[in-house]
């Protein structure tokens, strides 16, 4: 089978923890492995950021990404790319006629409306994941959204055309069946952690001794609930919270969300137990988690969220915000506990439960891991993926042709 992967602003090749860089970029890349291991032939596109990069870079076996010239090659707000989409559909369209895909999977909904421009003339399935919805994003950002004016609207006639949509939690198929999209078109396919590795067993991050340690592993946004960590230090004494995340080390003394949070650290007298790490690779992160008492993850709103995740496949108990896909993944007084969103003092209280309890850490800890290794691994995911490709009435009657042949 071969898949075009479209993911106009999240490159697979990208360093995380930047501002548009994050749980996008780790599904795409994870997802088109998983196939290409599975025998299909992946290419990703994604927009050219850098005129010095090559036009396909090997990602894995039968994997490659390739970048497509659309709009000045250097980063771009992803919010403000939308200009740049038809140069970009115009580009996919020319690279299908040459290389016909089975399938399109479009990652966002950007990616979305350049696919559904460039598939129509040749008749090639679309299958939508969008990541984020802007009906969310306009409920909780308010007047502070900086998505374009036109989104809702585009992603409501994205539900109409694309030919499947794939939702990554229950939460997101409620808001697709408000914004008018058919139920049976409609299929759940989680993201996924890299079994291999975030492990329990491994290196742990060396850490300061003391009566806890926090970890949040996040972008430097203010809808990640960093502030809300932050201000929960004050009612848990002596206790570190370590951020990774955001631009590299060097830069995190000058970047803007930094210095908020930092300033925010000051007033409430906290400055000394709190380290922004700056960026961490990937591979990284599993030590960081390892060496946590308890992971935090309490975004004021959230589509799915990888990292309860992957700190679960670390055995690390996880106190997250009882929002979107966290609902699903994180499992309340057994594999972690849900916090309302938006509350330090109700956080606080979760978290010292937990640090004053070393048997319920450990018990929550063995159960994550239980959970994401029977429900969460990316084999497990592909495979999903593939049997929602193989549903797509062209791909179904090939199937069947083969078979009858």
């Amino acid at each position: 089978m071969r898949i075009a992967m479209v993911s106009e602003h999240a490159s697979p090749l990208a360093a995380l923890g930047g501002v548009d860089a994050g749980g996008q970029n780790v599904h795409v890349a994870a997802l088109s492995r998983e196939l290409g291991y599975r025998g299909a032939d992946v290419v990703v596109y994604t927009r050219r950021e850098n005129p010095r990069t090559p036009r396909r870079v090997r990602l894995a076996p039968r994997v490659c990404v390739e970048h497509v010239d659309a709009g000045p090659p250097e980063p771009i707000p992803k919010d403000e790319l939308l200009p740049y989409m038809d140069a970009f559909a115009a580009r996919l369209r020319r690279a299908w006629e040459r290389w016909r895909p089975d399938v399109v999977h479009a990652h966002f909904w950007m990616s979305g409306r350049a696919s559904l421009a460039a598939a129509e003339s040749l008749s090639l399935p679309v299958v939508q994941t969008f990541h984020a919805l802007g009906v969310v994003k306009r409920r909780h950002q308010g007047p502070r959204d900086t998505s374009p004016p036109g989104r809702i609207e585009e992603e409501r006639g994205i539900l109409r055309r694309a030919d499947h949509v794939i939702a990554t939690c229950s939460d997101e198929v409620f808001e697709l069946l408000r914004l008018g999209a058919e139920p049976r078109r409609i299929s759940v396919v989680p993201c996924g952690v890299d079994l291999g590795l975030f492990t329990p067993e491994g290196p742990s991050e060396e850490r300061t001794p003391g009566p806890g340690r926090l970890v949040v592993v996040s972008r430097l946004v203010e809808r990640k609930g960093i502030g809300d960590a932050i201000s929960a230090l004050p009612h848990l004494p002596e206790v570190e919270l370590v951020v990774a995340g955001g631009p590299p080390a060097p830069e995190i003394p000058t970047d803007p969300e930094a210095r908020r949070f930092m300033k925010l650290a000051r007033r409430l007298g906290v400055e000394d137990r709190v380290r922004l790490l700056g960026r961490v690779d990937h591979d990284g992160v599993p030590a960081l988690l390892r060496s946590a008492d308890v992971a935090v993850c309490v975004p004021h709103y959230e589509p799915f969220g990888i990292v309860p995740l992957e700190a679960m496949a670390c055995g690390v108990p996880v106190v997250a915000s009882a929002v979107g896909g966290l609902v699903d993944s994180v499992v309340h007084g057994k594999t972690g506990l849900l916090v309302p969103p938006r509350d330090p003092e109700a956080l606080a209280r979760a978290l010292r439960s937990l640090l004053e309890d070393p048997a319920r850490r450990r018990a929550f800890g063995e159960a994550g891991v239980r959970r994401v290794r029977s429900r969460y691994g990316w084999h497990r995911v592909a495979e999903q993926t593939l049997e929602v490709y193989r549903s797509l009435p062209d791909i179904a009657r090939e199937a069947r042709r083969g078979t009858a042949r």
